[in-house]
């Protein structure tokens, strides 16, 4: 039994279930990285999280998981390429710390991907790009794609 401190549902908004966001190019910034343990906890991942600011999705939320300390040296690499391309995209080539990538408005290409534990939809950041850019070359950074990255196909569909 646990003491619920005079709760009164009467006065909190339900929450809802909120469905993935459509397969799309949003306008979004970094507002919260923290560095966490695998699950296996062989190694660590950044995890950001971030906020559509414009559109129908407003308020959205979005994370990404980088596996910076793997012991798959193509895990760690894809992981890196990925932090490459966020920095481009808000201007930080070189941070020293997450923060600095923080409230600065980037393109985040999101995608739709099926959970293996359930079956269900999720969204999945597939690239970013310079906020305004709207297609010029070299303005979008697919993850994957960049010096010193394997080419456009993932590792996992070769």
């Amino acid at each position: 039994m646990a003491n619920l401190n005079n709760f009164d549902a009467n006065n909190v908004d339900p929450s809802v279930a909120l469905d993935p966001i459509p397969a799309g190019k949003y306008i979004a910034v970094i507002t919260e990285t923290e560095m966490k343990p695998t699950k296996a906890g062989g190694g660590k991942y950044l995890q950001l999280t971030f906020q559509i600011v414009d559109g129908d999705h407003k308020g959205r939320l979005v994370w990404a998981r980088l596996n910076l300390e793997n012991k798959s040296e193509m895990t760690v690499k894809i992981a890196r390429g990925e932090l490459s391309a966020i920095c481009r995209a808000v201007g930080v080539m070189a941070p020293k710390d997450s923060v600095e990538l923080h409230n600065i408005p980037l393109e985040i290409n999101v995608g739709l991907k099926k959970r293996d534990d359930n079956g269900e939809f999720t969204n999945v950041i597939k690239g970013y790009g310079k906020k305004g850019c709207g297609g010029a070359a070299g303005a979008r950074v697919p993850v994957g794609v960049g010096p010193g990255s394997l080419g456009g196909t993932p590792p996992w569909k070769r």
